[in-house]
């Protein structure tokens, strides 16, 4: 693969917001650095400032179709990487909005904190428009150092210790089927760019590859088999940290398995699908039944976004424009669901403590508010119409059934019911 670093105006144009926010980044560790005095939730608001003003020159880019490609191919914005980049930064803001009240009670590493949330949005930000292996794996590792870090930053708590050593050990282990996976892929097709690879043949090398690589994306999206790090790493993680984990990784991974499967192995779709079917099957069922027996409510949210993410694989199992549209849709319900499902539980740990279930016994006399906000968070994750998630969940179906996923949906409606029971 060649390709050439002189970079015109209008090249460093698709690459405008990473660029702003990455200043905006360097701007935001300076004010902390000269500043110590400052409050730090002006530092939060200074973050949101710079995600706010990246998320306008995104929405300038799609209303002037702004579109290219760079390196060769292995940088590309087109509308689903705009998407895709908003929808990492909308998570950003909302979980930095929530988490200022949470991160002053931390007594070191404050203004740390919102540094490693943007570094982490960044690295998502490129992992959107990655569209070579290479690129996404240095993208995916990139954003993954900041959630390492965030994962254990309770230092004194043994829970959050634990929480960070166990998604760092199967983190690396998942970095490490990706690069296998990647020299695999190469050294059968000669190819990273993945619209290059669409013409190769199914050789068992290649397989194992890209198995290797879905592998490696499972463990970064909490599907089953590849889930073993959620349960603990949600509940020992800061409640925040644990929001911004639940969903904007999962949006990351996922726009790449979509180029993967509808772009570099779109021949291969009556192979893949059984896979996509099988991993839909297992994420769902065992999420759901697993989820009804938790006591802690951050577990439950944990187990219902493994079951989430098995709905997401109906509408890429589907393999059509209209199951990708529908994941889109569905990613959008699922977000402002999920993190304001976890509002909700920061604001009620922040008056209580803990996080058990039953610690919300009594929340609608409590506080009203909070205990509808729920009560709407949690129909929507259920797919209650006539809320987003219930239009979402419908979508992705009419896009399964209309090729010839019947089985797939009988399962998933059974699963909606169960996930009604714990909802």
């Amino acid at each position: 693969m060649i390709f050439s670093l002189n970079l015109s105006f209008s090249d460093l144009l698709l690459l405008l917001p990473e660029i702003l926010l990455t200043c905006w980044l360097c701007l935001v560790i300076i004010v902390d650095f000269v500043s110590p005095r400052l409050p730090k939730e002006q530092l939060a608001y200074l973050s949101v400032a710079g995600l706010v003003l990246t998320l306008g020159c995104l929405a300038w880019f799609d209303i002037a179709h702004v579109s290219g490609a760079l390196f060769g191919n292995m940088f590309v914005l087109d509308r689903m990487a705009i998407f895709f980049k908003v929808f990492v930064l909308g998570a950003t803001i909302l979980v930095i909005l929530s988490s200022v009240e949470y991160v002053n009670r931390f007594t070191l590493f404050r203004g740390e904190y919102y540094v490693l949330v943007v570094m982490s949005a960044i690295g998502m930000m490129f992992m959107a428009s990655a569209n070579d292996l290479l690129s996404v794996f240095v993208s995916l590792e990139f954003s993954t150092l900041g959630f390492y870090v965030l994962v254990s930053y309770l230092r004194e708590d043994m829970a959050s210790n634990e929480a960070g050593l166990k998604f760092f050990i199967l983190g690396v282990f998942a970095a490490g089927l990706f690069a296998y996976g990647i020299s695999l892929v190469y050294g059968e097709t000669g190819q990273l760019v993945f619209s290059e690879m669409s013409s190769a043949q199914a050789t068992p090398g290649l397989i194992i590859g890209f198995l290797l690589i879905f592998a490696a994306l499972g463990f970064k999206i909490g599907a089953v088999p590849f889930h073993s790090w959620i349960p603990d790493t949600y509940h020992g993680a800061p409640t925040p940290v644990t929001a911004f984990l639940s969903i904007a990784p999962k949006g990351a991974a996922l726009v790449i398995l979509l180029r993967i499967f509808l772009v570099a192995l779109a021949s291969f779709k009556p192979v893949w699908v059984y896979l996509l079917v099988a991993v839909s099957i297992l994420s769902m069922t065992y999420g759901n039944i697993v989820a009804i027996a938790q006591r802690n409510i951050k577990r439950l949210l944990a187990y219902s976004g493994i079951a989430q993410i098995g709905n997401v694989l109906i509408g890429l199992a589907a393999g059509t424009k209209m199951g990708s549209d529908a994941i889109l849709f569905y990613l959008l319900a699922y977000l402002f669901a999920n993190i304001g499902a976890f509002a909700v539980v920061i604001a009620v740990s922040h008056a209580i403590g803990r996080d058990e279930i039953e610690d919300y016994r009594g929340l609608n006399r409590r506080s009203p508010f909070l205990a509808f906000a729920m009560l709407l968070f949690l129909l929507s994750l259920a797919g209650v119409p006539p809320l987003a998630g219930f239009i979402g969940k419908l979508y992705i179906f009419v896009a399964a059934i209309k090729e010839g996923l019947y089985t797939l949906i009988t399962v998933g409606l059974i699963n909606i019911v169960i996930s009604m029971y714990y909802y």
